[in-house]
């Protein structure tokens, strides 16, 4: 059992008493959980006007500072933790994902089939179905809709089932991209087109531009929509108990909406872009890119939105049969895989990936990129390894990243914590995930597969992520971003519909899941000056909970809810109690 500090010591740890001005807030009889250095327990906490923690520490020594201006409010004896952080979100795309229609949970073919059938209806012949998404991996067949299947439902309209990188297109769809059994991919290109054993197409494409530039039948979005939309997402955010998230592949058209939000006063989480810039074009249009990144004024420290780094995309999809394995794929019906030797897709060259990186963390800039397999983590932390020679301590300075980052070689784990490499890391991958991929990968090779106990025991430094792309909703967007889902997968290693876990020695302490979304998200965000943690100086992004994650049963953690989130200091959260 962990021994915690008796709260008295809090009065000589935490704070000098009485040489504070009086606090505008106090919250008190709780269970402070401050996630510091030492994990420490507190009972109190006061809040100054300018919205940063002004004491931590137990009851008594904390209410002693209060005036009659203070505003009190006990907590019951519940549990109060920093604001929570989300390492990797698309905030633009997920927000207006159903702004026309809503889009079901589609669990098998016939789901997918049966809403394409359902955009025909409402479309004119010749339309664009889009169906974006969907991976095969959380479908019933474990597979990839066919041509043919796509055909039946839509004979007259071009289909493209979009899921990732990687698309299956059905006949019309091929024809109007220009793909048929002449089609060569461009030199230089990591793309693939599949085709059968006559040599014809077989609809699926791999990190290959569809091409079909058709009209869809959805109604087009205006700005004040985005912004009311993008808005309503934040709220649900702090709905979780998320405070801050990174935008990770962000645009400066985004990044200018969110300013916009800033400006009316309705940004209510803190935002952490990484503007996506091109990797394989000629090396002036890559430099001009990442020299526009580094000239925006919103590279200057700012908690509330601050352009950290720039995101590039190393290889293809783990849920899609494209990322870059060290061993091959093996043969697959499910991905399409007919190749024994085929290893995945690699979407940047390592001469390429070294000038990409000598150029962003030159600048102090967080250099990370779309890495899923273990050879593409192997490549960028390696690429990493030999900037660092020329300039010591640089990748580090950056905060250099790895994006995914779901197999990992052990190597490679060992070679990142030396240098000082974050990893960017989304747990409920695993439990959305975990049964196609131990069943094609076998369990040998899925101890390669979120190895968090082998990152946290070599102090690797590793935040907590969703990639949540499409639809408002924690549970039901695509990917999950309920941050209590994220930690009970990572203690408990749980997917759904297999029976045991997935390599349970790879999961985490209740304390190490907390410090995914918090502190170690901090650092690896660039914040942990200001937030993170529960301590003297730092801003009051706190939130208040309705059990104790450390102590309450282990399946009970996933369903926490968020009764109140602070930013601040500021109420942006609060459940009402009827």
């Amino acid at each position: 059992m962990r021994f915690f500090p008796t709260f008295t010591a809090f009065s000589v740890l935490f704070f000098p008493v009485g040489l504070l001005a009086a606090p505008a807030l106090i919250l008190h009889h709780g269970k402070v959980i401050t996630v510091d250095k030492n994990f420490r327990i507190a009972e109190a906490v006061a809040v100054d006007d300018n919205g940063r923690i002004e004491a931590v520490g137990g009851n008594e020594q904390v209410l002693k500072l209060a005036d009659k201006n203070t505003q009190v409010l006990d907590l019951g004896g519940r549990a109060l933790l920093p604001g929570l952080m989300d390492s990797h979100v698309h905030p633009g795309s997920a927000a207006m994902t159903e702004f026309d229609h809503e889009i079901p949970t589609m669990e098998n073919i016939d789901d997918v089939l049966a809403y394409v059938a359902g955009r025909v209806k409402v479309s004119k012949p010749g339309d664009l179905v889009l169906v974006r998404q969907v991976f095969i991996t959380r479908l019933e067949e474990k597979r990839y809709p066919t041509r043919a299947e796509l055909d039946r439902v839509a004979p007259e309209n071009p289909v493209v089932f979009s899921t990732g990188p990687d698309s299956m297109l059905n006949s019309l769809a091929l024809k109007l991209g220009g793909y048929s059994r002449d089609f060569k991919v461009k030199e230089g290109s990591a793309g693939r087109m599949e085709v059968d054993a006559d040599g014809e197409p077989t609809g699926l494409l791999r990190s290959l531009g569809s091409n079909v530039k058709t009209p869809t039948a959805n109604k087009p979005a205006t700005p004040d929509d985005a912004h009311r939309r993008t808005v309503e997402l934040f709220k649900d955010y702090n709905a979780v108990g998320l405070t801050t998230v990174a935008d990770r592949d962000s645009s400066f058209k985004q990044i200018e909406l969110y300013q916009k939000i800033r400006t009316k006063g309705e940004l209510t989480v803190r935002m952490r872009p990484s503007p996506g810039i091109p990797s394989m074009s000629l090396w002036p249009a890559c430099e001009k890119a990442i020299e526009e990144v580094i000239a925006h004024p919103l590279t200057k420290p700012d908690p509330m939105l601050q352009i950290i780094g720039t995101k590039v995309y190393l290889d293809g999809g783990m849920l899609t049969g494209s990322a870059l394995m060290i061993d091959p794929w093996g043969v697959s019906e499910a991905y399409g895989i007919s190749d024994p030797e085929y290893r995945g897709v690699q979407k940047i060259t390592p001469e390429r990936l070294k000038q990409l990186v000598e150029k962003v963390t030159a600048a102090g800039l967080q250099f990370t990129a779309h890495s899923v397999g273990d050879a593409a983590v192997r490549l960028l932390v390696d690429t990493y390894e030999a900037v660092d020679a020329e300039k010591p301590g640089s990748i580090r300075a950056a905060r250099s990243s790895v994006t995914h980052c779901n197999f990992m070689h052990p190597d490679s784990i060992t070679k990142a914590a030396k240098l000082g490499v974050c990893v960017d890391l989304q747990p409920v991958w695993l439990n959305l995930d975990g049964r196609t991929l131990t069943q094609h990968f076998g369990e040998e090779r899925m101890a390669r597969f979120q190895p968090l106990r082998a990152c946290f025991d070599q102090k690797l430094i590793v935040g907590g992520g969703s990639d949540h792309m499409q639809k408002i909703g924690s549970f039901r967007s695509i990917n999950a971003y309920n941050p209590w889902l994220g930690m009970w997968t990572a203690i408990t290693r749980k997917a759904r519909k297999l029976e045991r876990p997935v390599h349970v020695e790879n999961g985490l302490t209740r304390e190490e899941a907390v410090r995914l979304y918090t502190m170690n998200n901090a650092y690896l965000l660039k914040c942990e000056k200001d937030t993170g943690s529960l301590e003297k100086g730092k801003l009051a992004d706190m939130i208040l909970v309705d059990r104790d994650p450390l102590t309450c049963p282990i399946d009970d953690l996933v369903n926490t809810q968020v009764l109140k989130t602070w930013l601040g200091g500021e109420v942006v959260h609060e459940v009402r109690r009827r």
